[in-house]
């Protein structure tokens, strides 16, 4: 049943009976705020006039509404039917969002966006270098058997991103395939599609599962050199690659999407157009901040001032600090820095010395680590 009824239409300037998307007012944290807006309204009605198949019956829905309300489902990864009711109706957005990602409009906003930010960090606006990594993520059921498959290495059933970034980790194409794919064999396309959109492109970075005729073929065909960076087989637990660690931050990006953490989309080409979409929400919201200096907003607060210490010996400074955020887990080289202590060893032995006698019972989990070689 439709939650859009006759009685609430009023004058919103839509001609959708019901829809009150025009004058609409932002009320979710997905939602554009104005100077998003701004930044953003230029370049779609632009890119929009430029894929126009044919002149018809213009736009009835407000064209910002209908982008929250993408926005919406793709950051919180809701149904396309769930779509709140200050949103258009939810047969409208779906049919914006297969029409126009069809013709390619978030890519080539995607296109547009990163070369501002390439200019505003002082790169030129067309990449020379990228890296190229592929994700398997596990699939709804709503995905076709015939569009997935197992990765072996994985353990998961579903598809595989193969992602392809400049040096700054903003996306330059994707590809989905079935995971069953071997990564060089679905990321065949990817060096050809790098080609044929960025001409300048001579180098890429990749994984050793890219190893093989891939390499070869980029040579030959595409006079494209692909670098091979291997992990090597004495590393234990979490290392960061050289290179590589920016396609995969990229990756820790889209998860924070969350209809981007599994696949519900039936087609390859409708999952890859809510990556392209995610991308140029992030990508909006990065601009923005930039063209008006503000910093990165941080995952977590940032911590309260330390208090002054007043105490004059060691020990009553240190409690001190325990006492003023107790709910830090100190280490000693932080104790030590911030006492102006050069020795950190004996220092942490007297830490650990105190600890032992009662005077400290929450020092951290580093206090009892292996020691620092002497400087």
């Amino acid at each position: 049943m439709s939650v859009y009824t006759s009685a609430s239409s009023d004058a919103s300037g839509c001609a959708s009976p019901g829809c009150r998307c025009h004058g609409r007012k932002p009320s979710y944290p997905s939602d554009l705020t104005d100077a998003e807006w701004a930044v953003l309204e230029g370049e779609v009605r632009a890119v929009m006039a430029e894929l126009v198949a044919t002149t018809g019956r213009p736009m009835v829905h407000d064209l910002r509404a209908v982008l929250d309300a993408i926005g919406d489902v793709v950051r919180y990864g809701i149904e396309w039917r769930a779509l709140p009711i200050d949103f258009p109706p939810h047969e409208a957005v779906y049919a914006f969002f297969l029409r126009w990602s069809g013709r390619g409009l978030p890519e080539r906003l995607a296109g547009r966006l990163r070369g501002r930010l390439r200019v505003m960090a002082g790169r030129g606006e067309l990449p020379t270098a990228g890296c190229l990594d592929s994700q398997t993520v596990k699939a709804a059921e709503t995905v076709g058997a015939a569009a997935c498959g197992y990765d072996g290495g994985k353990k998961l059933k579903g598809q595989k991103r193969h992602i392809a970034v400049d040096t700054l980790g903003l996306l330059l194409c994707v590809i989905v395939t079935a995971a069953s794919v071997q990564d060089r064999d679905g990321a065949h396309p990817s060096p050809a599609r790098l080609r044929e959109k960025f001409s300048t492109i001579a180098l890429v970075w990749a994984d050793g599962g890219y190893a093989g005729r891939l390499l070869a073929w980029a040579r030959d065909v595409l006079h494209l050199a692909v670098t091979i960076v291997k992990r090597s087989d004495d590393l234990r637990g979490f290392v960061v690659l050289p290179r590589r660690w920016v396609v995969e931050r990229t990756f820790a990006w889209l998860a924070r999407y969350r209809r981007l953490v599994r696949i519900y989309e039936r087609k390859p080409e409708h999952h890859e157009a809510v990556i392209w979409w995610a991308t140029v929400h992030r990508m909006t919201r990065r601009l923005t901040r930039e063209l008006a200096g503000q910093p990165p907003h941080g995952r977590w607060s940032d911590l309260p001032p330390l208090a002054d210490l007043s105490s004059p010996d060691r020990r009553g400074k240190v409690l001190e600090l325990l006492a003023a955020q107790p709910w830090r887990a100190w280490k000693g080289t932080e104790l030590a820095a911030i006492l102006g202590i050069a020795n950190i060893n004996s220092f942490r032995g007297q830490l650990s010395q105190w600890s032992h006698q009662g005077y400290i019972n929450k020092i951290g989990p580093a206090l009892y680590g292996p020691m620092p070689a002497s400087t």
